[in-house]
């Protein structure tokens, strides 16, 4: 890691809050107590920054520096909101289509996701507060460039996020290899939005609940699962198929 991709030590991370810098992510030291500490923390909630409590030795692999036990992961990127992007592409006359991940950690298989988003016209991507892949430095490489060009909008849930996209008149439509339906067979020429899930819990049963529609890509193989880039992949250009088909605008 660079060091241009992380500040650390309690004081430089509250005054990089209160500058507004977009803060990915906050590494702090399970036991940090005192006033500039407690300071810090109520910086953190009030700018809803995702925080995990760590082992020391977390932190010194970032660096040796006087962290004092707190390191900030800066984003490569500026987070969008959900709220203000779903209003904005119907005011432009667009067809929506938005990528939803649930829990997708690897930085790779984020990029790459990223990348072919770009490539298929997807409108945004949305990812959780927590448990997600880091927008750093590495994902934009691996995204090809593509992450400067895409919205990614940091929701609270991905469960709250779902439910706003239903709510705004968008088939949410969940790919598993559990499902009975056929992806083929979901309807893509209306405002949609396709949810993804990490390779090894896929998503959320109480995602899964939120949604209209569960399907799944054929596997005629052995091993029993594609990998979730390359199934992200498959489901865009389903919805690019039918909706060049259907003669509809990409984009």
């Amino acid at each position: 890691m660079e060091p241009s991709d992380y500040i650390f030590g309690l004081r430089a991370i509250i005054e990089a809050i209160d500058a507004g810098k977009e803060i990915d992510k906050i590494f702090l030291k399970k036991d940090l107590s005192g006033e500039l500490a407690s300071e810090l923390i109520d910086k953190i909630r009030q700018a809803r920054i995702p925080v995990q409590r760590v082992p020391i030795e977390r932190i010194n692999r970032i660096t040796r520096k006087n962290h004092q036990g707190a390191v900030a992961l800066l984003s490569a990127i500026t987070y969008h909101k959900l709220e203000h992007i779903v209003p904005q592409l119907y005011e432009e006359g667009l067809l929506p289509f938005i990528v939803v991940l649930d829990g997708i950690t690897d930085v790779r298989n984020f990029g790459a996701i990223a990348r072919t988003c770009e490539c298929a016209g997807v409108d945004a991507i949305v990812i959780p507060e927590h448990g997600s892949v880091s927008v750093g430095g590495d994902a934009i490489k691996t995204s090809a460039g593509a992450l400067h060009h895409l919205p990614v909008c940091r929701e609270r849930s991905i469960r709250g996020a779902v439910r706003f996209l239903r709510e705004n008149g968008y088939q949410v439509v969940a790919a598993s290899e559990k499902a009975e339906i056929n992806y083929t067979q979901a309807d893509f020429t209306t405002p949609v939005a396709i949810v993804m899930g990490s390779e090894d819990v896929g998503i959320d049963p109480e995602v899964i609940r939120q949604c209209d529609t569960f399907v799944a890509i054929p596997q005629f193989g052995k091993i029993g699962s594609l990998n979730v880039s390359v199934a992200a992949g498959v489901m865009m250009y389903e919805v690019v198929r039918q909706r060049l088909n259907a003669n509809m605008e990409i984009i």
